[in-house]
């Protein structure tokens, strides 16, 4: 089951089922699934007494972080982000796939006087959803295209966190910040020297999640600091003969599963739920000036970026697309971006509100904008394999 799960189809359909149940659920029993959410457990003399829901964006995501955090880190050492030449086009197609959602939102809600609050929403790509869709419609295509999707899906992940960090933090406790950077730095002291053993590293982890958490900081940004401080290459130390997969890999190999088979789907299962009355309702949803800024976002505004900074790179610099590639592919890729589906959702809940009407017309235009998105994608990919099948 752990080897399934570390495959990317298998996360991307558990992802995708959670989210149907929520959708299900909280539209045909909106009762017991708000009451889901909304139970409170932990201790209270921790500031830890948070209701599910928010157990769910700031605990389970904290461990897809720390997963994508291992993925950045081997990518900028040992990977594709370690060449600057092969880099450049992926790293600026995930920069202006990112500027131009937002400017787009900005703009819609500007026009419509609607909250400008959430103009990161449409700006991230969940990684698990992308990548699965491709593995699903395009597996016989060129493997440099997945790798520059991943790349891509990488820095925008990246991206996305900084951003959280930067502009979602409420109230800075400096105290707690300060604090969190000693179970930190033991932390990394004791995987830097290959320390593997479960009962000295998660009591620290966990120790860092919950100053981090009491700093006003977003928990989730725990995840990605504890991955940074994996080592990624094998010390001559450790038996190896130089670069090759190290402690970075082993933490992604023991974690994948628990990432993509419990802590995502959990989170879309008490994050997704969002009732919707009727045609009439799902209008309304989609006619608020907030909703549209999101979905045309992501269906428009994620490919526009993409492919505007990427032709405009290379156009202006000597980097080129990898040979086996051609702008179809990229086309195929940047409509794949729009599906902001995990990162969204948070990034949403940070923004609006947990549990507010926006809120809920945000996570109708996610779900909307990324299902588009997905089509999009797949008709143009799928369209790419039948010409390389006939080729």
């Amino acid at each position: 089951m752990a080897e399934a799960l570390r495959g990317e189809a298998v996360g991307g359909a558990l992802l995708a089922l959670a989210a149907a149940v929520a959708l299900v659920w909280s539209n045909t029993a909106p009762g017991s699934y708000e009451e889901l959410r909304g139970t409170v457990i932990g201790p209270g003399a921790l500031h830890l007494d948070l209701s599910l829901g928010t157990w769910a964006a700031d605990g389970l995501l904290a461990i897809f972080f720390f997963v994508a955090g291992l993925e950045l880190k081997r990518e900028f050492v040992a990977g594709d982000l370690r060449d600057p030449a092969r880099a450049l086009l992926p790293v600026v197609a995930a920069i202006g796939g990112m500027l131009v959602p937002a400017l787009l939102y900005l703009a819609v809600t500007t026009l419509g006087d609607a909250d400008t609050s959430g103009w990161a929403v449409p700006a991230a790509t969940d990684i698990a959803f992308a990548v699965a869709v491709l593995a699903l419609v395009a597996r016989s295509l060129p493997p440099a295209l997945r790798t520059f999707l991943l790349t891509l899906a990488v820095v925008d992940d990246l991206l996305a966190i900084t951003i959280i960090a930067l502009f979602f933090t409420d109230e800075l406790r400096p105290l707690f910040a300060l604090l969190a950077v000693v179970p930190l730095a033991a932390f990394a002291v004791l995987v830097q020297r290959r320390v593997r053993s479960w009962w000295l590293l998660l009591p620290l982890a966990a120790a860092t999640w919950v100053l981090v958490h009491e700093s006003g900081v977003h928990a989730t940004v725990a995840g990605v600091l504890l991955a940074f401080c994996v080592p990624v290459v094998r010390s001559d130390a450790a038996g190896g003969p130089g670069a090759g997969p190290g402690m970075a890999e082993h933490f992604e190999h023991l974690v994948r599963p628990l990432s993509a088979g419990f802590a995502v789907p959990v989170f879309a299962l008490l994050s997704t739920g969002v009732q919707v009355d009727g045609l009439g309702a799902l209008g309304d949803a989609l006619s608020d000036p907030v909703a549209i800024g999101i979905a045309v976002g992501l269906v428009v505004g994620k490919p526009l970026g993409i492919l505007a900074a990427t032709a405009l790179t290379a156009r202006l610099t000597h980097a080129e697309l990898d040979e086996a590639l051609s702008w179809w592919d990229v086309l195929g890729l940047a409509l794949l971006a729009g599906v902001g589906f995990t990162v969204s959702l948070l990034i949403a809940e940070l923004a609006f509100g947990a549990g507010t009407e926006t809120e809920e017309h945000a996570k109708v235009a996610i779900l909307v904008g990324s299902a588009l998105a997905i089509a999009l994608a797949t008709v143009v990919l799928r369209a790419r394999v039948r010409l390389a099948a006939l080729a």
